[in-house]
């Protein structure tokens, strides 16, 4: 890197301001939904060799001058019963839904309403993505918004995301919509 293009760099980051704000970010959801494969692709790394999660990863991802301190928490259903101890003084819940799982649709819709209902959650934004969009068989996410009754979510701002973790397709709409939403109110605050 050029010294001019440095010193063009190091003024952007100035007048971006430092990083002062960190948010944390539970990313829930099924086995197999794509959570990991989405972090991934939010840190810009390889998503072509994933394995299931056993137990969690934690990623640091830096984004609109905000530290996400994203913590993906495995979705087996032996796993789930420690969900609900990740939730305490979180900022966000990114829920991952496999849109083209159909059978699956009413006990990740149950998953959802509990994580909801829990008190650490009391008016925690959710952004949901409705992931594996680039498979024939996924279902719109506007669908799958009225089968989880997202409506009825009047105490938080909620937002569903139609996304391919994988191609990367809609995961920065996503990342906007926390950028306007959720870092701009922690900012404010």
């Amino acid at each position: 890197m050029g010294e001019v293009q440095k010193g063009l760099f190091s003024v952007i980051q100035k007048l971006k301001g430092t990083i002062e704000q960190e948010l944390r970010i539970v990313l829930l959801g099924l086995d197999n939904a794509g959570k990991t494969t989405l972090l991934k692709n939010l840190a810009s790394e390889d998503v072509n060799t994933i394995t299931p999660t056993q137990g969690f990863n934690i990623k640091s991802v830096t984004s609109y001058g905000m530290k996400l301190n994203v913590w993906d928490i495995g979705g087996q259903r032996k796993i789930r019963s420690f969900w609900k101890k990740y939730l305490e003084k979180t900022d966000l819940l990114i829920y991952v839904i496999d849109s083209a799982d159909k059978k699956r649709f009413e006990e990740t819709g149950l998953e959802l309403s509990e994580l909801i209902d829990d008190e650490n959650m009391k008016g925690v934004p959710v952004l949901i993505f409705a992931n594996k969009q680039d498979l024939a068989t996924a279902s719109p996410a506007s669908e799958i918004a009225e089968g989880l009754n997202l409506h009825t979510y009047r105490d938080r701002k909620w937002q569903i995301q139609a996304c391919s973790a994988l191609s990367g397709e809609g995961v920065q709409d996503g990342m906007n919509w926390i950028s306007c939403n959720i870092v701009n109110a922690k900012r404010a605050a």
